[in-house]
């Protein structure tokens, strides 16, 4: 690895820093500015864990950077509804240790704060806690929103073309050029140009670049119905791939040998075309149904998560291979990163494209994440809100007085459960990433 290499490295290293930096900045602003728009008094407000590297206080907020990025956070006063004035403990168990501890803490946090908990964050109407928490993770989205939106419209989407044809059925793999004995390529016969865009192959819309070829291989003799896009208008050319001999590859792109050290061959279906990705830009109609797929496919991982990380463990501690959907910690996402902006041989618009994709993934998964209906993510402090929200109407129809706020400290030994089960998976995914990293890029 040369010094360019690994001054490049670190330059995409430093390059994903920022982007995490300014997702997890705008996340926590967006409830630090809702929360000040409804009177909550927030005492900090922080890029990080750990001791503050650098703060500084403006008002009643102190502001600061801390060294651990896996997140950040932003300290309103009164979070839980404190016990009622003079009610005893009547449980002395784990579990009311628990609820117990946290009540204090607020309690004591209110009181750091002159005693005065009108502007505690529990004191605000359900809709109003709603809207706080909603709008870090919604600031993740919009962030998303906007990188698909300068991949798809300003650079475009990677899609399968066309990429260069030849007149006639080339005889072998090896061969190059036309002989005057060789075959009209089916390509040429249906009106295949170079640059056609593939809208569909057969009844597969929007086909890859393995689909198109296998469709042609599978199909020597019979007619397949392409449709491609050519200077903006679509075009249904009918192909019939014709039988030739070419070379059997591995999984890895490399010649399978057969035991006297010759290429193994077989009979298969083409049509005398290249097929590859080009990018080409789509309408910003195509943004949102983008991040909505890309939503899907958060929530998936998200719902196949103990199966996957069960994977990781294998893979971490074992000899199993680590699969290129797995999951992965923001040192993954940096690694990655990182790579790409050291390669050689990649065009530096295709870096900058890869690195947005990766920011945009990055802040949609966090978007889908932080909305889990559990605390201690703000999917939970949400789903609180909606239940005061139905047990209030309820004590309401059936001519009940109003029970308050939702005593939100009883879930307390729940979140704990799920702290430690979010600081177990972040530690093996961080493990995993440096001794068995998802390879993204072959």
């Amino acid at each position: 690895m040369t010094v360019g290499t690994v001054l490049l490295f670190v330059l995409g290293v430093v390059v994903f820093i920022i982007g995490l930096l300014v997702s997890i900045g705008l996340h926590e602003l967006g409830h630090l500015a809702f929360a000040k728009l409804f009177r909550v008094k927030v005492t900090q407000y922080s890029l990080g864990f750990g001791k503050t590297i650098w703060s500084f206080r403006r008002g009643e907020t102190e502001y600061g950077i801390r060294p651990i990025l896996l997140g950040g956070y932003i300290s309103m006063v009164g979070m839980l509804k404190p016990r009622a004035s003079g009610r005893a403990i009547t449980n002395t168990g784990m579990y009311s240790a628990f609820v117990q501890d946290a009540r204090q803490a607020s309690a004591e946090q209110i009181a750091e704060s002159g005693g005065d908990d009108s502007r505690a964050f529990y004191r605000l109407t359900p809709w109003k806690r709603i809207i706080v928490m909603v709008a870090g993770p919604a600031m993740n989205l919009v962030i998303g929103i906007v990188l698909f939106g300068v991949l798809l419209v300003g650079f475009g989407a990677p899609t399968t073309t066309f990429t260069s044809s030849v007149d006639c059925v080339l005889p072998t793999t090896q061969s190059t050029e036309c002989s005057p004995g060789d075959a009209v390529s089916p390509a040429k016969e249906a009106g295949i140009r170079s640059g056609d865009v593939v809208v569909a192959v057969g009844r597969t819309e929007n086909p890859t670049i393995t689909q198109v070829s296998n469709a042609f291989q599978r199909s020597a003799g019979e007619q397949v119905t392409v449709v491609v896009e050519r200077d903006g208008e679509r075009k249904t050319l009918q192909v019939t791939p014709a039988l030739a001999t070419r070379d059997v590859y591995d999984a890895s792109g490399k010649i399978v040998e057969q035991s006297d050290g010759t290429a193994k061959t077989q009979q298969v279906g083409v049509v005398g075309v290249s097929i590859g990705q080009t990018l080409v830009r789509q309408s910003p109609a195509a943004v949102l149904p983008a991040t909505g797929a890309q939503i899907g496919a958060s929530a998936h991982l998200i719902i196949d998560l103990p199966q996957r990380l069960v994977a990781v463990w294998n893979a971490a501690f074992g000899s199993q291979a680590r699969s290129a959907d797995s999951p992965v910690s923001v040192v993954g996402v940096g690694r990655a990163i990182g790579t790409v902006s050291s390669m050689s041989g990649v065009p530096v618009v295709d870096k900058i494209y890869t690195i947005l994709g990766l920011l945009a993934s990055l802040n949609i998964g966090l978007f889908v994440l932080n909305m889990v209906p559990l605390l201690p993510l703000d999917g939970g402090h949400i789903a609180g809100a909606l239940w005061e929200t139905v047990k209030r109407r309820a004590f309401t129809l059936v001519g009940k007085a109003d029970p308050g706020p939702i005593d939100l400290a009883k879930t307390m030994p729940l979140t704990m459960v799920v702290v430690v089960l979010l600081a177990g998976m972040s530690a093996l995914l961080i493990y995993a990433d440096i001794v068995r990293p998802v390879n993204l890029f072959g």
